[in-house]
C-alpha cells in the first residue's frame, strides 16, 4: 500500500499520521479505520497510537513485541508466586502469556503508573479490536487482577476490573444412542476404553490421562480422581460394565504407572492423539456434528439429569464448585420438554 506512517503529537494527544498520495479508494480505506480523523491544520490523516495499527503501519520498532525489563522482572515474579502457590504448569503458562499481552501494549508505561482505565482501554483498543474471545478476556482479566494482587505499589483497583458480560451458551449434548455409536465404533481395546471411561464417569480429558491404575477401587466400585480441576479430589462412581472391560484392558495391555500410556511405558497418553482417536470413532459412525471429548462429559451429566438424579448429585460427581454451573444442564434435559403438548396438536 503506498503510504507511510508516524508518530505525531496532536492536540495534546499521541497519534499515528498516515501520508499517501491523495487517492479516493485509500481515502476510503482509512475513513472505515475506527477513530481515524482528518487534521484541517495538518493536512494529513491520523489515528489512535494503539499497539495494533502501530503494527499494521510497520512503524513499531522490534524490541515493541516484548515487555520492558521491568514487565519482564514483573512476569518472571508473577510466575514465581504462581508456583509456590502450587498453580498447575497450564495456567501458570495462559496466565503469564495473558499477562505479557498486556505488558506488551503498556512497554513504555511504568508498572506503577498503570491504573484501571488503562485496563478498560487495553480491552477496547486490544481485545476487541482485534475481536477476540470473552474467555479470553475474561483470562487476561483473571492475570491481571492476580497480577496486581502480587505486584504492590500500583494505581489498579483490583475489585474495580470488570469482567465481560459472558454469552449464555447451552452445553452440546448427544443422545444415548449417539453415545452407544461413538463407543462402540473402535475395536482396538484401548480406545474404545478411554472414550467410555470419559462418557461412564463424566471426566475431562485431562482427569482421564492422569489415572493411575491405583485409582480404580474395584472393592467399592468407585474411581478416585487425585488433583482434578481446582486441585481437588473427588470419586466417581464405576459401572459393572466397564470394571469388566478395564479387567480385560489391563490384562491385555498391563499399563505400568498410567491407567492409559503412550507408546513409551510409564508415559500418559497424548491429549492430541486421544482427540483423534474420538474424530476417528466420528468417521466410522458418520455423525457429522463437530464433537469433541467434552460432549461426553456434557451428556453424562444430562442423561443422569433425566434419569432423575438429584442436582445435587451431579454437582459433586462433576467436581463443580458451583451449583449454578451445574444448573445449565437443566436447559439442555429435554425429558420434561418432551412432556409438554403443542397447541397445534389440538388444530
Amino acid at each position: 500500500m503506498n503510504w507511510t506512517a508516524k508518530l505525531i503529537k496532536h492536540k495534546g494527544e499521541d497519534r499515528i499520521a498516515v501520508f499517501f498520495e491523495r487517492d479516493a479508494e485509500l481515502i476510503a480505506r482509512i475513513k472505515k479505520l475506527d477513530g481515524s480523523l482528518w487534521s484541517q491544520t495538518l493536512k494529513v490523516w491520523h489515528l489512535p497510537d494503539t499497539y495494533d495499527y502501530r503494527k499494521q503501519f510497520g512503524i513499531m520498532s522490534p524490541e515493541e513485541s516484548v515487555p520492558s525489563a521491568e514487565g519482564i522482572d514483573g512476569i518472571a515474579q508473577f510466575k514465581r508466586y504462581m508456583k509456590s502457590k502450587r498453580y498447575s504448569e497450564n495456567t501458570i503458562k495462559v496466565y503469564s502469556e495473558a499477562l505479557k499481552s498486556f505488558l506488551v501494549f503498556y512497554r513504555t508505561k511504568p508498572i506503577r503508573e498503570i491504573d484501571n482505565d488503562d485496563v478498560i482501554r487495553y480491552n477496547n483498543d486490544y481485545i476487541l479490536r482485534k475481536d477476540l474471545s470473552a474467555s479470553y478476556q475474561n483470562q487476561i482479566v483473571n492475570a491481571i487482577k492476580l497480577f496486581f494482587l502480587v505486584i504492590k505499589d500500583t494505581k489498579v483497583d483490583i475489585e474495580r476490573i470488570h469482567r465481560p458480560k459472558r454469552a449464555k451458551v447451552l452445553p452440546n449434548v448427544l443422545s444415548k444412542e449417539e453415545v452407544k455409536l461413538i463407543l462402540d465404533a473402535h475395536s482396538n481395546i484401548k480406545h474404545r476404553m478411554m472414550l467410555c471411561m470419559i462418557y461412564s464417569c463424566g471426566l475431562r480429558c485431562g482427569e482421564l490421562l492422569a489415572l493411575q491404575p491405583i485409582h480404580i477401587d474395584s472393592k467399592r466400585n468407585i474411581v478416585l480422581l487425585k488433583n482434578a480441576k481446582g486441585k481437588k479430589d473427588r470419586i466417581a462412581p464405576l459401572s459393572l460394565k466397564v470394571l469388566a472391560m478395564l479387567r480385560d484392558y489391563y490384562t491385555f495391555y498391563k499399563p505400568t504407572t498410567y491407567l492409559f500410556e503412550g507408546h513409551k511405558p510409564g508415559k500418559p497418553y497424548d491429549a492430541r492423539t486421544l482427540q483423534q482417536v474420538l474424530k476417528l470413532a466420528l468417521e466410522k459412525t458418520g455423525i457429522t456434528k463437530p464433537v469433541t471429548l467434552h460432549w461426553l462429559r456434557h451428556s453424562y451429566a444430562t442423561h443422569l439429569l433425566e434419569s432423575g438424579t438429584d442436582l445435587r448429585y451431579i454437582q459433586e460427581l462433576l467436581g463443580h464448585n458451583s451449583s449454578k454451573t451445574t444448573e445449565i444442564y437443566t436447559h439442555v434435559s429435554t425429558k420434561s420438554i418432551q412432556q409438554i403438548k403443542s397447541p397445534f396438536d389440538d388444530l
